[in-house]
C-alpha cells in the first residue's frame, strides 16, 4: 500500500512540520505541497494524489471551495480538512463541499496517521473535538414527532416504503413483498394513517428524510 498524500497548506512552518511527520510513513508519499488554494485545485487534478490534505483558509481559493471543485471534477481524490476551525458553518461546508475527513491543526500525529488511513478506506473521519457538531446537525433535522412516528412503522412497513420512493411500480413491490394488489392498497392506507401524511409525494419526502428510500 501507498498512499499518495497532497498537503495544501499556506503557513510554512505547519507545512515543512507535516511533511517531516509523513516522511516517516512507509506507506505514506508525499508527491506535492501547495500554499493557497488555486494550486491545490490545479496540483490535485494534475497529480491525482489519493488524498489531499486541504487547509480551509488559503488564499486565492478557499479550502471549501477548492474541496468542491475536486469532488466535482473527480470521484478518486478524498479530502481531509485540516483546520483550527470548529465552528459550525465551517465543518459542514468542508463535509458538504465533499470532504471525507476533518481534522483540527493541533491533533497528534496518531490522529493525522489514523484518519488519513481510514479515509484511504473509504471512511469518513471527524475529529473528536469536534464530532458533537454533527450529532447536533443530525437532530436538527427531525422533530421528536419525526424520529416517533418512524418508530411507529414496522420493518416491513419500512421497506415498503422504502421501494415506493426509489420508484418501484405498484406491480413491482407486489411481486417483492409478495402481496396482492388489494393487500398493497392496504398497506397504503396503514401507512399513510400512522404518518398523517395522505399524498404520494409527501410520502415520498418523509421516506428521503428518514433514509428510508
Amino acid at each position: 500500500m501507498n498512499i499518495k498524500i497532497l498537503l495544501a497548506e499556506d503557513h510554512k512552518i505547519l507545512r515543512a512540520g507535516i511533511k517531516n511527520l509523513l516522511q516517516n510513513e512507509k506507506e505514506i508519499t508525499l508527491i506535492g505541497e501547495a500554499d493557497n488554494g488555486i494550486d491545490a485545485l490545479k496540483m490535485a487534478m494534475e497529480l491525482k494524489p489519493d488524498i489531499v490534505l486541504m487547509d480551509i483558509g488559503m488564499p486565492g481559493l478557499n479550502g471549501i471551495e477548492a474541496t468542491k471543485q475536486i469532488y466535482e471534477n473527480t470521484d478518486s481524490i478524498k479530502v481531509i480538512a485540516l483546520s483550527m476551525h470548529t465552528e459550525r458553518e465551517y465543518v459542514i461546508g468542508m463535509f458538504k463541499a465533499g470532504a471525507t475527513g476533518y481534522l483540527l491543526k493541533d491533533c497528534s500525529y496518531d490522529e493525522l496517521i489514523e484518519a488519513i488511513n481510514s479515509v484511504y478506506d473509504n471512511k469518513n473521519y471527524i475529529s473528536r473535538e469536534i464530532s458533537d457538531i454533527f450529532i447536533q446537525e443530525l437532530l436538527s433535522e427531525f422533530s421528536y414527532d419525526d424520529l416517533n412516528q418512524a418508530i411507529q412503522l414496522t420493518k416491513k412497513e419500512k421497506e415498503f416504503l422504502g421501494q415506493i420512493a426509489s420508484g418501484l411500480s405498484k406491480e413491482e413491490i407486489t411481486k417483492k413483498q409478495k402481496i396482492s394488489l388489494n393487500l398493497y392498497d392496504t398497506s397504503l392506507k396503514q401507512i399513510m394513517v400512522k404518518l398523517n401524511i395522505y399524498s404520494n409525494s409527501e410520502l415520498i419526502a418523509y421516506a428521503n428524510n428518514n433514509g428510508l428510500n
